[in-house]
């Protein structure tokens, strides 16, 4: 996962998510939606807090350590390389079109986690798709105690001085 992340965290819990969730079926959906919940409310970077908790819940402490030096390890020697190289390319037309296209490509990256996790954690997804037809079955896709404390969340993030960490309490 780490050396395929560009754009941060959040590719990062795409990938791990197509990876962990959906070919080897390690972890469910609801797990690893609670993991990246716990990953965003403690301090540090969001992919490598989820790398390291998956790491340590399916392979306790060791696992954990490797989970992270796997994570951290190839992004560190590759800007290591880029860095020592990038001041002679980066105007060179090959190096600025690889920057123009990661950019969009990253985004729409960082979009499909945001609606996933949007998906996971507002919707409730019903098992036959004609029954949404109706206004009851608009109602009834939302999970309206989520939804509700969503809303809370955002009003007491932007609206008032409360501090980020109580609403994480919250």
């Amino acid at each position: 996962v780490g050396l395929f992340t560009i754009g941060g965290g959040l590719v990062a819990i795409t990938i791990m998510q197509q990876i962990i969730v959906e070919k080897y079926h390690l972890i469910s959906v609801e797990m690893f939606y609670n993991m990246v919940a716990v990953s965003e409310s403690t301090p540090g970077p969001m992919g490598i807090n989820m790398a390291t908790y998956i790491g340590t819940e399916m392979y306790g402490p060791l696992g954990g350590v490797a989970t992270t030096c796997g994570t951290v390890l190839p992004s560190l020697i590759i800007i290591v390389i880029i860095a020592k190289f990038f001041g002679k390319v980066q105007e060179k037309p090959l190096v600025k079109a690889a920057f123009n296209g990661l950019r969009p490509a990253t985004t729409g990256i960082i979009a499909v986690a945001a609606a996933k996790i949007f998906v996971i954690a507002l919707l409730v997804l019903p098992e036959d798709w004609h029954t949404v037809l109706s206004v009851q079955g608009i109602v009834a896709l939302f999970n309206w105690q989520t939804v509700f404390f969503y809303v809370l969340a955002c009003l007491l993030l932007f609206q008032t001085k409360v501090h980020p960490l109580f609403v994480v309490l919250l």
